[in-house]
Order: C-alpha cells, then sequence, then structure tokens
C-alpha cells in the first residue's frame, strides 16, 4: 500500500513546490540573461551561472527528491542514499561558487590593471570545473562509506531479518551526523563562509581606499570604476548573507542531534529550516533584478521578446545612462 499523506504533509509539499515553482524559472532566466547579453560574460557571471545551475537543480531534483522522502517509501538502504545525496552535492557546488565568486570581485579592485590577463576565460572554466569536482567528492563521500549503514544492518539483525536492510527512507536514518558536522559542515561550509566574510570585508577596504585616494584605474575614472564594484560587491556580498542565513540554522540543528542526542528539536523548527534551504535558490535571481542593472534590463528585453512579443532593439550598454550602465 502506498504511504498515506497527511494534511501537514500535504501542506509542506505545496510549500515545496511553490518554491520549485519560483526557483527553476527564475535560475533558468539568469543562465539565459547571460547567454543574450555580452556584457554579462565576464568571469563573475560565469561563476553566477554555476551558482543558477545548481539552484535550478535544487528546485527541479532535490526538492521533488526531499518531497520522496517527506513521504517515507520503503528502499533499500543505498536507494535512499542516493536519493539524498544530491542535496550534499548541490549545496556544495553553490558554497564554493559564491567563494570563486568573491575571490573574482577580490581581484577586480586588487589588482585592476593586471586582472583580465590573470581571470581569463580559460581560467574561470577551470576553476568551475574544479568546483564541480569537489563538490561531488564532498557530496558523495557517504556513497563511499560514510554513511550509517552499519548501525541499520545492526538494527536489521536484531529484529531477526535478513538480507539487505529495507528502511523508511529518511535523511538522518541513512547520513551519519558525525559526516555532516564534522566533515560537512566545520570543513567545506564553515571555513568558506567565513573565509567569504574575510574577503568581502578587505574587498570594502580596499574600494573605500581607492575611493578616497582617487588612484587611477583601468577605466581611466576611479570614481566611475570603484563606484561601480562598490555597488556589485554589496549586491553579491547580499547573495552571500542570504545564502548563509538560509544555510546555517539546519547545520546548527543537525550540531544539536550530534552533540545533544536527548535534546528535543520541535518538528516546526526542522521545517523552516528545511524551507530556508530550499528557498535560497528562489532568492538569487529575485536580487538580481533589483539590485544589478545588467540583469534587470535583460530580464525585461527577455520578458518583451519571447512574453509580450514586443521585441526591442538588442541591448547596447552604451545606450544606457552610464551611471546604470556600470551598474
Amino acid at each position: 500500500m502506498p504511504p498515506t499523506i497527511t494534511a501537514f504533509q500535504a501542506a509542506y509539499i505545496s510549500i515545496e513546490v511553490l518554491i520549485a515553482l519560483v526557483s527553476v524559472p527564475g535560475n533558468v532566466l539568469v543562465i539565459w540573461a547571460v547567454k543574450v547579453n555580452q556584457a554579462l560574460r565576464d568571469a563573475t557571471f560565469c561563476f553566477i551561472v554555476s551558482l543558477a545551475v545548481a539552484d535550478v537543480a535544487v528546485g527541479a531534483l532535490v526538492i521533488p527528491l526531499a518531497i520522496l522522502i517527506n513521504i517515507g517509501p520503503q528502499t533499500y538502504f543505498y536507494t535512499c542514499l542516493m536519493v539524498a545525496c544530491p542535496v550534499l552535492i548541490l549545496t556544495q557546488s553553490s558554497i564554493l561558487a559564491l567563494l570563486a565568486i568573491a575571490v573574482d570581485r577580490y581581484l577586480r579592485v586588487k589588482i585592476p590593471l593586471r586582472y583580465k590577463t590573470v581571470v581569463t576565460p580559460r581560467r574561470a572554466a577551470v576553476a568551475i570545473a574544479v568546483c564541480w569536482i569537489l563538490s561531488l567528492l564532498v557530496g558523495l563521500t557517504p556513497m563511499f562509506g560514510w554513511n550509517n549503514l552499519s548501525e541499520v544492518e545492526q538494527a536489521w539483525v536484531a529484529n531477526g531479518s535478513a538480507g539487505e536492510p529495507v528502511i523508511k527512507c529518511e535523511f538522518e536514518k541513512v547520513i551519519s551526523m558525525e559526516y555532516m558536522v564534522y566533515f560537512n559542515f566545520f570543513v567545506w561550509v564553515l571555513p568558506p563562509l567565513l573565509l567569504m566574510v574575510l574577503i568581502y570585508l578587505e574587498v570594502f577596504y580596499l574600494i573605500r581606499k581607492q575611493l578616497n585616494k582617487k588612484v587611477s584605474a583601468s577605466s581611466g575614472d576611479p570614481q566611475k570604476y570603484y563606484g561601480k564594484e562598490l555597488k556589485i560587491a554589496k549586491s553579491l556580498a547580499l547573495i552571500l548573507f542570504l545564502f548563509a542565513l538560509s544555510w546555517l540554522p539546519l547545520h546548527i540543528l543537525n550540531c544539536i542531534t550530534l552533540f545533544c542526542p536527548t535534546c528535543q528539536k520541535p518538528s516546526i523548527l526542522i521545517y523552516i529550516a528545511i524551507f530556508l534551504t530550499h528557498g535560497n535558490s528562489a532568492m538569487n535571481p529575485i536580487v538580481y533584478a533589483f539590485r544589478i542593472h545588467k540583469f534587470r534590463v535583460t530580464f525585461l528585453k527577455i520578458w518583451n521578446d519571447h512574453f509580450r512579443c514586443q521585441p526591442e532593439p538588442p541591448i547596447d550598454d552604451d545606450d544606457l545612462p552610464q551611471e546604470k550602465a556600470d551598474d
């Protein structure tokens, strides 16, 4: 018999579906915008595309799998483990993409004259590939053995059962909390987040310093160049802040689970933490639209060209008001 769905589960599924319906089109629009607007083809926006790809996968793959886990089907251990691992891969990909974006912004203000020779399209592509390879290795580590199989097998044998264990598929039943806290959080989430905070603090310091000194830059206009960098850095720092705000509650709950097994965690807090992690994938396109003018203009052009049948002339930054063209 298929598992019955309670009213609470139905509400949970509805919210998850709503998040997915916002996240997938929004991030597809981000990728589309970078494709059609030549002004969005530099390294930073390539890393943003990598982040958007991960967010699309969250809406199209992770959320359906999360709904499946919430329903709690009976599966074999490794089948459930394969369902649980994609969120680990995509979370790590998002973190590394954000780190790459932060490093890229730092290089833009630290070495503006040599930036284009240091950060080439080929090197940006290699960096993106490395980010995804590392994400796969980190996210698939439970498949290599760091999981709860031994505990599940012991419980299976203690119940007098034989053969491969069949379990109710739940994230914490297959994923080791030692892995989630000591390896995932303490090594691959928290240090990169702290490093990014330091990088952005240094970026803002360098920009303010240059604006005050009015040091010449590659653009020939320091106020214009560093003013633009300040606006973009603020927007990207906001993306980082929202990511941390969305993911830290769930990792804190994981720490409570590991270090205080007897502590009670209200179910509503767990669901809120899950909604925050998934909802983060829907936030980024909204931030781009409201904070980065080039994205906003391109989004409107795509909308008018393909959904309202009112084609506009090709986007040309030379035609934009100068202060907005540099946002």
